[in-house]
């Protein structure tokens, strides 16, 4: 039987609930996971779980029955039961489900073997907004993207609010965090035409071949992209803005980049 655990006073769930803060999960090497479907997510692609805390008063669902069954097959899962109040203590705002675990943080140290012979990379430089994060991860993962980098990253990559955005896809798309320099590096060395989104890029995404090996880089919505991807090998696109506004929302341009290369890879 699972150890049970009913004062929010327990230290287990105080280290857990610190994770909230970016300096807690810097210190303790450690990030916090919210939700059913993103947990049964993070557990069917092996991430590693430490400590899974579930109040089955709150456990409802097909989802939730899910969870249960594969946490029963989990050999080496430390599992706490614990009570409404203590799962509100860890759980992010309003929104308890009834499950929250605790996680190592994995390496995110770039990796090459991840990559296809005719790979698509997402790379974010300086993304700072978590629900950004997670929105494109959402999108990355639906069209079968290759990997994810983040560039000189103004957010941890595995923030709780990112996992949640993503519902869980991060868990399945290989995300990595280097440098812009050393992420410019790895996409010469992976062959891979490079696509700068841009609001003054030259050419409309629309006239550009993403059939082959292709990385789309994108930029915060707050200062773009830097000058080091103002290279002869890099070309600078654009979505057409016909309105007043002159850019969209980061997320958005990439949810419009990555189906037009999925479309065009699948003719």
């Amino acid at each position: 039987m699972p150890e049970r655990i009913t004062s929010v006073q327990n230290p287990r769930i105080k280290a857990a609930a610190k994770l909230r803060q970016r300096r807690a999960r810097e210190q303790q090497g450690r990030t916090i996971i919210d939700g059913v479907r993103e947990i049964d997510r993070a557990l069917a692609k092996g991430f590693p779980l430490l400590e899974l805390f579930l109040c089955d008063e709150m456990l409802v669902g097909a989802e939730a029955d899910a969870l249960r069954n594969r946490v029963d097959s989990q050999r080496d899962l430390n599992v706490y039961e614990i009570t409404r109040d203590v799962c509100e203590k860890l759980s992010f705002g309003e929104r308890a489900e009834g499950a929250v675990a605790v996680a190592n943080y994995p390496d995110t140290a770039l990796d090459a073997s991840v990559l296809s012979a005719s790979p698509l990379i997402v790379v974010l430089e300086g993304v700072e907004k978590p629900g950004n994060l997670g929105a494109i991860l959402r999108t990355a993962d639906a069209v079968g993207a290759d990997c994810m980098i983040a560039a000189d990253a103004r957010t941890d990559l595995f923030n709780p609010n990112a996992i949640r955005a993503s519902l869980g896809t991060i868990f399945a798309v290989p995300t990595f965090e280097a440098t812009t320099a050393e992420t410019f590096a790895f996409l010469r060395a992976a062959g891979v035409q490079m696509f700068a989104a841009r609001v003054e890029g030259a050419v409309s995404y629309e006239q550009v071949s993403f059939a082959g090996p292709t990385a789309l880089i994108l930029g915060s919505e707050a200062e773009g992209l830097s000058g080091r991807w103002l290279a002869d090998d890099v070309t600078n696109i654009r979505l057409p803005m016909r309105g007043i506004a002159d850019s969209l929302n980061v997320s958005t341009t990439a949810a419009v980049l990555l189906y037009e290369a999925d479309r065009q890879r699948q003719h």
